[in-house]
């Protein structure tokens, strides 16, 4: 499958090289898509060599697009990929956004509602915000099994990001699909709590499990 990943930071990387181990066709959208250091950073980050182009050109070619824009900055960034470069594709959004004094800069309205709004021909997919960049594509580094959610309206598009975090080592049992992209609303405030968390662990490398009740009876 032929992935583009809109952005180059730390998530962007770890995504990139989880799925070309996977056997999938990568490609980077930048604002630098010529910049030579940047090319040779992204190579060795993610294992060979994946090719860079501008962020329209990249989602043009692609199956499904990767929002790993910072996600204050994420409307703007993929307005300027424009709804036609988008229109059809699924578009798997990893992104949450936080203002300068550490407040979510969506606290009423998720970023996964607000790019389905602007983009009505675009299959948004919100997951992987729960865990961090570290854990995406190493699900296996936890102790135990760990919850990974997924929101967004189209059922045909949810499979094929679930068989995407399948090839990133997540398990079935561990993927729940929360419903609709209006539910992408607690996965990005949980990002609260997970700072919380990791402020009283020392660490970021932790997931959470969903445990259900215990069956009557």
């Amino acid at each position: 499958m032929r992935i583009a990943m809109i952005g180059t930071g730390n998530v962007g990387r770890a995504l990139a090289a989880g799925w070309s181990r996977a056997g999938h066709d990568l490609v980077f959208g930048s604002r630098r898509p010529d910049d030579e250091a940047l090319r040779e950073e992204l190579a060795e980050a993610v294992g060979a060599r994946v090719p860079v182009l501008d962020p329209a050109s990249a989602a043009t070619g692609a199956e499904v697009v990767v929002n790993a824009t910072p996600g204050t900055e994420s409307v703007a960034l993929l307005g300027a990929v424009g709804a036609r470069a988008l229109t059809g594709k699924v578009l798997l959004d990893v992104a949450v956004g936080f203002r300068e004094d550490g407040a979510l800069s969506h606290p009423v309205e998720s970023l996964g509602e607000e790019l389905q709004r602007a983009f009505p021909g675009t299959a948004v997919v919100k997951t992987l915000c729960t865990v961090d960049a570290g854990l995406m594509c190493a699900p296996h580094a936890l102790t135990g099994p760990s919850t990974l959610f997924l929101s967004g309206e189209d059922a045909v598009a949810k499979r094929t990001v679930g068989a995407l975090l399948r090839d990133l080592g997540w398990p079935e049992e561990s993927l729940l699909d929360l419903g609709g992209i209006a539910t992408a609303r607690g996965q990005e405030h949980y990002s609260l709590l997970f700072l919380g968390v990791a402020g009283a662990l020392g660490t970021y490398g932790f997931g959470i499990r969903i445990v259900p009740p215990a069956a009557e009876g």
